[in-house]
């Protein structure tokens, strides 16, 4: 009997202090990428997103995300260079104003690492991609981290007489920041 009073009394505290993390905070998160131009590493970063997040450290299973980036905000570090990269050969914002990613799936790996799965959308062409993340809580913030790949080329960025790896390359890092608040 105190053994069954015992993990009540465990649950009920654990389910009390559960939370869940569900207001993204985007000036305190960054989305950004890292490519390589005639072999030199380029970072770059995109100013503007939008998100919706659910996602409970004790329910992960049950997490839940999507993302909205505004393509049009590139940031390369020039002005020059977010011109380009915002025309038709490349984002073509002007038709695909943004690239969205929508979480199918998340799977704990342990030690506060994640495995989020999900479908990334950019220029009307869709993939799976596996995105690893992990999760640290800091007080009222839950701060996830992560980068993955993707290959330019399986979405069209970069069409014409840029659609060969040689002066840009094919592979392109993502790595974000998300800084997320409890209700």
């Amino acid at each position: 009997m105190k053994r069954i009073a015992l993990a009540l009394a465990l649950a009920t505290t654990l389910s009390a202090h559960a939370v869940e993390y569900t207001q993204v905070q985007p000036d305190k998160s960054a989305i950004n990428f890292v490519y390589k131009q005639m072999n030199v590493a380029v970072d770059g970063r995109f100013k503007r997103f939008s998100s919706q997040l659910n996602f409970d450290p004790a329910k992960p299973t049950a997490a839940k995300t999507s993302f909205d980036v505004e393509l049009a905000s590139v940031d390369t570090g020039a002005q020059e260079g977010d011109d380009e990269v915002a025309g038709k050969p490349w984002f073509n914002t002007k038709v695909f104003p943004t690239a969205k990613f929508v979480s199918t799936g998340v799977k704990a790996l342990g030690g506060n690492k994640y495995e989020v799965t999900g479908q990334l959308n950019i220029k009307g062409k869709t993939q799976d991609v596996v995105v690893p993340a992990t999760f640290t809580a800091q007080g009222k913030n839950g701060i996830f981290e992560g980068s993955f790949t993707i290959r330019r080329a399986d979405f069209s960025i970069g069409e014409g007489s840029w659609a060969k790896f040689d002066i840009v390359a094919n592979d392109v890092l993502v790595k974000f920041r998300i800084t997320a608040t409890s209700k």
